[in-house]
């Protein structure tokens, strides 16, 4: 009876340090507390925060015809009142419209494996080849047919280089001049990027470290509010948009669950988000689904 009873308290102390560790590896404690305490705020910690839990979802799920799988990254044109997307299996540049139909599609010639895109100037975009952690400045017009990698104008980083883990995220801010990357996992970064993409031949480029208090499980995509100066980061793992200030502490976040912000079903795969001009939020995830998120008056 004693042997039984020390077997079982043994195995509950085992359950208990396993359920420990797997709560510090999936940072379930910051995460928890986190929630706990934008759940008791119920309303922006700062005057220019998006309080993304204002946000619901308006479009959901809808299937980009054309498009069989891969969908990956977006980013919003201002100057064409359009998203524009990436696909790695195929390598694609694509432009959406805001509700989600395919208007284009330009093949990438000499991408390895591009996951993420992001619009910088009129007809000018930075596209992240993720496993050779190299930038690529590519330029598009009306005439664009193809997009040879061999014709841009690149940046090869090589930080913590580890196979498929690598930049799957890109924002960027016009008025500091900043290009905000994000490592994948092994371990979570965003990286400050100054002097790319600037032209083709730039200045001293300068790579800083951006301070973000992060508590998810990976990172999809980034975007840069330029209006607040604070970033969104993606998580697909952690199926969660978090609203960072411009000290990088969490503000707010966007659940990506069933029945959260009127979502009927999980967003499986979310690999890409946007801002548009009027501060609605854009969504991709794979295989080739599109959702919008707008925000509600409180």
């Amino acid at each position: 009876m004693r042997a039984l009873k020390l077997f079982t308290a043994a195995s509950l102390a085992v359950a208990l340090l396993l359920a420990v560790a797997a709560g510090i590896h999936y940072r379930l404690f910051e995460r928890g507390w986190f929630h706990l305490n934008q759940w008791h705020r119920g309303e922006p910690a700062e005057d220019a925060s998006l309080w993304l839990p204002d946000y619901q979802v308006t479009i959901q799920g809808k299937v980009v015809e054309g498009i069989d799988d891969d969908l990956s990254a977006l980013t919003f044109d201002p100057d064409r009142n359009s998203l524009i997307a990436v696909t790695n299996g195929n390598p694609h540049l694509l432009e959406l419209s805001l509700e989600g139909d395919l208007l284009r599609a330009i093949p990438l010639v000499g991408f390895g494996d591009p996951e993420a895109v992001e619009y910088i100037s009129a007809g000018v975009y930075v596209i992240s080849d993720e496993r050779r952690q190299r930038l690529f400045r590519v330029e598009v017009d009306e005439q664009t047919t193809i997009i040879d990698a061999t014709h841009a104008s690149q940046l090869s980083l090589g930080i913590d280089l580890n196979g498929n883990k690598g930049f799957e995220g890109l924002a960027y801010d016009t008025a500091g001049g900043r290009l905000f990357v994000a490592k994948e996992r092994n371990p979570v970064k965003i990286y400050e990027i100054a002097g790319f993409p600037y032209s083709a031949e730039t200045p001293a480029v300068h790579i800083n470290e951006h301070e973000a208090r992060l508590f998810v499980r990976d990172l999809s995509s980034l975007q840069f509010d330029e209006r607040s100066g604070h970033l969104l980061a993606l998580s697909d793992e952690s199926r969660l948009v978090v609203e960072l200030g411009s000290k990088g502490q969490p503000l707010s976040s966007l659940a990506l669950n069933a029945g959260k912000h009127g979502l009927e079903q999980d967003v499986p795969q979310a690999e890409g988000i946007a801002m548009g001009s009027d501060g609605t939020l854009y969504v991709v995830s794979e295989p080739n689904l599109f959702y919008v998120f707008s925000k509600q008056a409180r």
